[in-house]
């Protein structure tokens, strides 16, 4: 599996709202074909901005659309050390008409959250509740400027250990929200941690695997 491991640290509407703070990323191995890797932060002030977005993400040709893939497999098990912090854990894929798009961005925003600590939101409101990879979704629907953002957020609880075929909430997309799947390329297809406020707390992914086929 081909994949990047990044720290994303979010300039003026995150990290450079914080009061103080910071933030460490290491890669601690692969086995089974996953990768393991951990963060560690501490940041003050803004409690509303995110101010980093650790992440490990599957390599993708450029030119896969989302109708031309036929699964999207993955598994994840992470856990958090501290969590009296405001972060959220979440898969994020970017889709755009272009598939050069630059990969902070895209057309539409598919997240899938799998935490949600201390009351941080998605962008928009609730328009469905669904069923999807057997868990129980609340379905938040907004803008992130001209980006049209979806989220799928457990009503409560977290999922530690999560395996699914992402595919499947495109397809929901697909079906009840006119989501255009033969013009949307792939731009990212990640998991990470939203870091708002809040720490030290250190998030452990102890296995990460993805796959386009």
């Amino acid at each position: 599996m081909k994949s990047t491991l990044v720290l994303s640290l979010l300039a003026a509407s995150g990290k450079d709202t914080a009061t103080s703070g910071q933030q460490c990323t290491y890669l601690d191995g692969t086995a089974n074909g996953g990768i393991q890797w951990r963060s560690t932060w501490t940041w003050e002030g803004a409690p509303n901005n995110v101010k980093s977005y650790p992440y490990v993400g599957r390599q993708v040709a450029k030119g896969r659309t989302i109708a031309s893939v036929s699964r999207m497999p993955t598994t994840v098990r992470w856990q958090y050390d501290n969590e009296n912090v405001r972060a959220n854990v979440a898969y994020d894929v970017f889709t755009a008409a272009d598939p050069n798009h630059p990969n902070y961005g895209g057309d539409y925003e598919l997240m899938i959250w799998l935490a949600r600590y201390g009351n941080v939101y998605p962008i928009g409101s609730v328009v469905a509740s669904v069923n999807l990879a057997g868990y129980r979704w609340d379905l938040w629907a907004g803008y992130n400027g001209a980006m049209r953002v979806y989220s799928f957020v457990p009503p409560s609880g977290t999922i530690k250990s999560f395996t699914a075929d992402v595919k499947d909430f495109f397809n929901h997309l697909v079906s009840n929200y006119q989501y255009p799947a033969a013009q949307q390329n792939i731009i990212v297809f990640q998991v990470g941690t939203e870091a708002f406020t809040g720490g030290p707390a250190t998030f452990t992914c102890n296995h990460f695997t993805a796959d386009v086929i």
